[in-house]
């Protein structure tokens, strides 16, 4: 018999098994006793992750069995937690009396107790392991003990740090800390910092923060550095001289202005039966070997990270931004795609291959859209390409308007644009506008992935794919309620099809509320994640779809273009065949977490700046849109600054207001003045919370606003009435 932890649990899930000593389990197991310690270790393993639990006498039971449950711990705000258990849809409510001495993102045990409502709850008997987390927060030196409020609001209780342990911290210092000890529920956590980050307003403290709090890697390891190096410095004569020459192509990258790393490139003419479509992407698999302490730091990082006026990269800076980006005028190597698409905008055909290429030139989205706006000054580097950037304008419109028919959403919300200073101060805030350029990157990018994973599909190989599960049923009804409390109809069915949302999307596009309805639909539907199992891409109505075209700040893409190179007419060679489908889970799983935590650290970094540089902006009143109303009060999001505050109803002096929860509204019991959701108003800026990132406003009544305007205005700010 192989002695695994599987073993040890089929027996115990067996009808005739009764809890048993650890013994008494090895002599019914017929365990010998050269295998006794290993069995041993797995009894202890199965206990430690909360499969196994110990009874009474040492007996040993089954955690399914017992109205036990194990999983991760998620804290919310009000400081509730939640069970949530892998492969389980459901999760568990625990009480904050009930979470002994647990946080956030712990595995914990937690013992059945009954419904609330229509919530299984719980309470948490054992915590199994501790999350290994920063804890980053205003340090504060009392008179007879040091302590750390946390930034995150996740994390509930004040850390208590010895003087031993502070670091000579100063009062009011950004801190980082680690939590060392905490088996008390009514005394505070024990805790020692390990770094101080430095004052709150100093210069690059504010993304420090954003750094330490998700555990970002912004520091490579020496062995890595070197590796980078020594990759950096190979011959490439003979890669040269194997691979097809694509130097005289006019191939031409096309990428924020601030951008340092190119990693994607087009190239498109026109043939006999419609266009002949190049993309060009950076061959980071030849610089990065599989194994090496580089690789494996990269890996860990799973993407770059992108925070106002900084990255946190996936690779050192001698490959992303130098050797591997596609500069203009420099010979590079490349994995090449060419993509024949007919004059209706579908793909016929396609043929990959190992490229070197040399881009004629680096073009911003600005310049490529002043070209494609009739402007006649435009720098030479644009004028030297026009023609192709043209023509790759038809193809893109072909290709976006053969993707919209087919179902694919498009989900046009907002995005932030900051412009920084040399400290990192915010002197200009606004909203990102998508140009026709940005869209025809995208649609270039798009089918170059979607004909990558058909490839691969077809040869019916093992490959990592991007894939978008439909929304559940539960979340569509719950959409739909939503949207006829707004006076939209928006049926539901079990098989719901993406052209049915694209539909609804476009019909409420020039509505008032049309971002929140993006913003609640997408929130409403499945997160796209790396796997082996392709499901589909939902959201872009693909049946097919990877990640190939950003391998410089993606380490899926890196996987999928060794995958690609290890991939003959016969499939993967024997000896990749054995282990390759480990490879793809893993990296799937670990990518998918790391993507969370790049979104999340972006978000927050944004916020942060946001914040900062409303506060410069208390008292001064600003036009806004009502994007949400809640029973205390209702968040504006201010025209054309992407920012959003609350205003609260304790702050709304002319009424009584109730709270309308199936219209989203609030109605003044005697003025009857409703604030619902799309409405535009105008606010003022109360009071700004740097350490929660919070923005209060105030709601300008009828009487003293004179010129309240209408959305989509200019924002417009008045200083005669401040608000004290």
């Amino acid at each position: 018999m192989k002695l695994e932890s599987r073993t040890i649990l089929d027996f115990i899930r067996e009808k005739s098994y009764h809890p048993m000593k650890v013994k008494e389990l090895a002599k019914a197991l017929g365990i010998s006793q050269p295998d006794y310690r290993r069995f041993r270790q797995l009894i202890k393993q199965l206990l430690d992750d909360g499969k196994l639990v110990r009874l009474k006498r040492n007996r040993i039971g089954l955690a399914s069995e017992l109205n036990i449950a194990t999983g991760t711990l998620q804290m919310t705000r009000s400081g509730t937690g939640f069970l949530i258990r892998e492969g389980e849809p459901e999760d568990i409510m625990i009480p904050p009396t009930e979470l002994l001495t647990s946080m956030d993102s712990d595995q914990v045990m937690v013992r059945l107790t009954g419904i609330r409502g229509d919530r299984q709850t719980g309470s948490v008997i054992r915590i199994l392991k501790r999350a290994e987390r920063n804890i980053v927060g205003l340090f504060h030196r009392g008179r007879h003990f040091c302590t750390v409020l946390p930034d995150n609001p996740r994390l509930h209780r004040e850390l208590y740090i010895p003087e031993r342990e502070s670091q000579q911290a100063e009062d009011g210092e950004k801190v980082v800390a680690r939590l060392t000890e905490w088996e008390n529920p009514n005394l505070n956590p024990e805790g020692k910092v390990i770094e101080r980050l430095g004052f709150p307003g100093e210069a690059g403290v504010d993304l420090l923060t954003v750094i330490r709090n998700y555990d970002l890697p912004d520091e490579f390891s020496p062995d890595a550095l070197n590796e980078a190096e020594r990759a950096a410095g190979r011959k490439l004569d003979e890669e040269f001289a194997r691979r097809v020459d694509l130097t005289k192509d006019c191939i031409y990258t096309i990428d924020p202005e601030d951008a340092k790393d190119y990693d994607d490139a087009i190239s498109v003419e026109r043939t006999a039966s419609g266009f002949r479509l190049g993309v060009h992407i950076a061959d980071v698999s030849f610089f990065v070997t599989p194994g090496s302490r580089l690789d494996g730091e990269a890996f860990e990082r799973g993407n770059s990270v992108y925070l106002p006026g900084k990255v946190v990269p996936m690779l050192p800076e001698v490959l992303s931004n130098d050797v591997c980006s596609l500069k203009p005028n420099r010979k590079r190597l490349a994995h090449t795609i060419f993509l024949e698409i007919d004059r209706k905008g579908d793909l016929k055909d396609w043929q990959l291959v190992d490229s070197i290429i040399k881009s004629r030139a680096r073009l911003a989205y600005e310049e490529v859209q002043a070209l494609f706006d009739g402007e006649t000054k435009l720098p030479p580097r644009v004028n030297r390409v026009a023609e192709s950037l043209r023509l790759a304008r038809e193809v893109a419109r072909l290709l976006s308007k053969r993707r919209f028919v087919q179902g694919s959403l498009d989900f046009d919300l907002p995005e932030a644009k900051l412009v920084l200073n040399e400290r990192g101060e915010v002197l200009e805030l606004g909203s990102r506008v998508r140009l026709e350029a940005h869209r025809l990157v995208e649609e270039c990018m798009l089918i170059a992935n979607k004909a990558v994973a058909l490839e691969v599909f077809r040869r019916a190989q093992p490959f990592l794919y991007r894939v978008h599960d439909r929304p559940s049923l539960e979340k569509m009804e719950e959409f739909s309620a939503m949207m006829t409390r707004l006076g939209h109809r928006f049926p539901v069915s079990p098989q719901m099809k993406p052209v049915q949302l694209a539909r609804f999307l476009e019909r409420v596009k020039d509505r008032p509320e049309a971002d929140f309805i993006n913003e609640l639909m997408l929130r409403s539907m499945q997160k796209a994640v790396y796997q082996r199992a392709n499901i589909g891409h939902f959201g872009l109505a693909f049946k097919h779809y990877t990640h190939f075209t950003s391998p410089i700040r993606r380490y899926p893409d890196l996987l999928v273009h060794r995958l690609l190179r290890q991939l003959n007419d016969k499939g993967y060679p024997p000896a990749f065949a054995k282990r390759v489908s480990s490879v793809i889970d893993h990296t799937g799983k670990h990518c998918s977490e790391t993507e969370r935590i790049a979104e999340a650290a972006e978000r927050d970094a944004v916020r942060m700046k946001q914040v900062a540089y409303m506060a410069r902006h208390v008292g001064d009143e600003f036009c806004g849109v009502i994007s949400g109303v809640t029973a205390f009060g209702f968040f504006v999001r201010l025209d054309n600054l992407g920012v959003e505050g609350l205003v609260r109803l304790s702050s709304v002096d002319d009424d009584y207001y109730l709270y309308e929860e199936q219209q989203y509204r609030l109605v003044g019991r005697r003025t009857r003045r409703v604030f619902r959701m799309g409405d535009a108003i105008r606010v003022g800026v109360m009071k700004v919370d740097k350490v929660r990132n919070e923005i209060d406003l105030f709601a300008l009544t009828d009487e003293n606003q004179s010129d309240a305007g209408s959305r989509g205005s200019d924002v417009r700010k008045k200083k005669k009435k401040r608000y004290r």
